[in-house]
């Protein structure tokens, strides 16, 4: 058994694709009218479509039970990227506990999307501050062969 991608429904398939291509640069893999298969395996399907095939009208967006994560190399230019749309933002930039950046927003149909640094770049950040790969396997609460296995990149 393989993971290909996340499938979610949309009202709009064309505002759809235009929204993930020019807010988050994902381009279109396949698109077979009703179902477009984006990069990352991020799949639209059209919501009539989608009710066929579940057979039920009952489709409730904006459930907040989940949610399309992405990582970015540079969270701060994204975030300026991101002016420039017309999103409902669930919250602006944010810093976990752990030490990583994310903000997280809603796409057209109000599916969550967060996009957060790479754990990577929290890591190099933080070894930059002086902390050694113990201290920060311990500031972010993950194992030290996980930071070691970066910095070894």
């Amino acid at each position: 058994m393989k993971f290909t991608g996340t499938l979610i429904a949309v009202k709009d398939i064309g505002a759809s694709k235009r929204f993930y291509n020019d807010v988050l640069g994902l381009n279109v893999v396949a698109d077979f009218g009703a179902n477009v298969t984006l990069e990352g395996g991020v799949v639209l399907q059209t919501l009539e479509t989608w009710q066929q095939f579940i057979r039920t009208d009952d489709v409730v967006f904006q459930n907040n039970a989940g949610e399309l994560y992405f990582e970015e190399d540079n969270l701060d230019a994204f975030c300026g990227h991101l002016k420039s749309f017309d999103v409902c933002y669930i919250h602006g930039l944010h810093e976990h506990p752990w030490g990583q950046r994310v903000i997280r927003f809603y796409d057209l149909d109000k599916h969550i999307i967060e996009v957060a640094e790479k754990l990577e770049t929290v890591i190099f950040c933080f070894m930059q501050q002086g902390l050694s790969a113990e201290e920060t396997a311990a500031r972010m609460n993950i194992p030290v062969d996980f930071v070691k296995s970066c910095l070894n990149k």
